[in-house]
């Protein structure tokens, strides 16, 4: 078994969509970056890489490289599960999401539903918890989103390479 950790933070900005998880959700700011900023995904894309000793998300998928402007942080996730599943199984995805607001709970289960289909596992398998960080730093000052993650990956059983149970 292999453990890996992914963290991730992007600054809150108007005129932009607010997408965690793979899922967009109603907000008057949204997350600043390269890609469409889904610090969520991107934690967990780095906690796979890391538990699969292959990087970060940074080394795959650079913000210097044009290719990946714009980009939708469930296609880096495929090519993240891609790179990975036929050497492991993802056991089990436990992430927090930290922010003031939005609150991230009417939103879990898709969000939950989203990550588990394009890793083609079950989602009864990542747990997505949400928290606020008591008014203290970036987050706290309501400035962005932090999000960090921990996969368990396992080498595969009898039943082959696939992440479905």
């Amino acid at each position: 078994m292999r453990v890996g950790i992914g963290y991730d933070i992007h600054r809150l900005v108007a005129g932009r969509r607010l997408v965690l998880g793979g899922v967009e959700i109603p907000y008057e700011r949204g997350l600043l970056g390269h890609s469409d900023a889904d610090v969520l995904t991107h934690a967990l894309c780095d906690a796979l890489l890391g538990a699969a000793g292959l990087g970060d998300i940074g080394f795959h998928f650079p913000d210097t490289d044009a290719t990946w402007a714009g980009i939708d942080s469930l296609d880096l996730l495929r090519r993240v599960n891609e790179m990975i599943r036929s050497d492991w199984y993802i056991a089990n995805i436990d992430a927090t999401v930290m922010a003031e607001a939005p609150k991230i709970g009417p939103h879990r289960n898709n969000m939950r539903s989203c990550l588990a289909a394009t890793l083609q596992m079950n989602a009864d398998r990542i747990n997505i918890k949400a928290t606020t960080t008591e008014g203290l730093g970036p987050v706290g000052r309501g400035e962005g989103i932090a999000a960090q993650c921990v996969a368990l990956l396992r080498k595969p059983d009898g039943r082959g390479a696939t992440n479905v149970t």
